[in-house]
């Protein structure tokens, strides 16, 4: 399958007086697995959707391998999706839901059988070609979807939040499989999730959405490491988000705390800490003062909320066992990884 890339300039799309996409420009590379990451109604399945041309025709330019699509229908956008339910026709046996794109498209009977075959080999469900979904598991009916959908040999695969339905474990499972067969297609690959854990695992670079808007795009960690903003921050794991302001060289809170950072910028007002870049200290080593608040023992971490002059600090520290750790009650110290910190302006 050839590998293609997708552009997307200046994107607006509209229900009625509701804005659902406003300016969006981005650029997915051909072969990468890419994801819309964002809360409930922040635009990612609809600009996936758009992509697809299903719902209303936006206003901007959608460009796969450097045409524009955006005014073909669906069927000649050579794009394939698998939907969060699947959409299996429950009358058709495995086999004939995979053939089923194939045979919308009129190709003959003699080339059909071979795709579907290989289709449902490359996923591992050859072996129950003649069973009917309600006889499958929820990951198994998956795969039947991405077998139809990789049968029609798409240019760029599209995945509306495909786990979701699925248990946590069997997620977990899926999520690699995912990746595995996209890696083994080379097929360029949008992935729409909600669940920062999946965008991580999964994506090459992922597209942060929110109130239609892009928030920022890069890889995993540099969203997590270098958030453009406070969204982004928060969206992308727990986040201590400390109000100040810079002077000589320091990030000086709003409760009078100086944090010594390294990425110096003087227009900042806002610090990011990660909770596993803030430790409990002694009192000579440690810059901010606190008392343990609530205290919550997650197995491989114990988490800690620290009440300070600047409102409460989430710390985790690792378990090991046989150590008690603090008591809530306690007074403690904190201290700052100032190569873990970012300067918001």
């Amino acid at each position: 399958m050839k590998k293609a890339g997708i552009r997307i300039e200046d994107l607006h799309l509209s229900f009625g007086d509701t804005t659902v996409l406003a300016g969006i420009d981005m650029e997915i590379y051909p072969g990468e697995f890419f994801a819309f990451l964002g809360p409930s109604g922040s635009g990612k399945s609809t600009l996936l959707r758009a992509i697809a041309g299903f719902g209303p025709r936006p206003k901007g330019r959608i460009l796969i391998d450097g045409k524009d699509i955006a005014d073909l229908p669906p069927w000649k956008r050579n794009v394939g999706m698998v939907f969060q339910s699947y959409a299996l026709w429950p009358h058709m046996t495995v086999r004939q839901n995979v053939a089923f794109g194939l045979e919308e498209r009129r190709m003959p009977r003699a080339q059909i059988g071979p795709k579907v075959e290989a289709a449902l080999d490359l996923v591992g469900l050859l072996h129950l070609a003649e069973r009917m979904p309600s006889q499958l598991s929820g990951g198994q009916q998956q795969r039947v979807a991405l077998a139809r959908t990789v049968a029609i040999e798409p240019q760029v695969l599209l995945l509306d939040e495909p786990l979701s339905n699925l248990d946590a474990a069997l997620r977990v499972q899926m999520r690699r499989e995912l990746l595995s067969l996209q890696r083994k297609l080379g097929l360029t690959t949008i992935f729409v999730t909600h669940d920062q854990e999946e965008a991580n695992t999964t994506s090459d670079r992922m597209a942060v959405l929110d109130g239609g808007v892009i928030q920022q795009i890069g890889t995993p960690q540099e969203l997590y490491d270098t958030p453009v903003n406070g969204f982004v921050a928060g969206f992308l794991g727990t986040a201590n988000i400390l109000a100040g302001h810079m002077n000589e060289g320091c990030f000086v809170t709003k409760g009078g705390n100086r944090l010594a950072v390294d990425n110096y910028r003087g227009t900042a007002s806002r610090i990011v800490l990660r909770p596993q870049s803030v430790s409990l200290a002694d009192e000579e080593r440690g810059s901010i003062a606190g008392k343990v608040t609530h205290r919550e023992f997650l197995g491989s971490q114990i988490r800690y909320l620290v009440g300070t002059e600047d409102g409460e600090i989430i710390v985790d520290t690792l378990h090991h066992a046989g150590q008690s750790g603090h008591a809530v009650g306690a007074d403690v110290m904190l201290m700052i990884d100032s190569r873990s910190a970012s300067l918001l302006d």
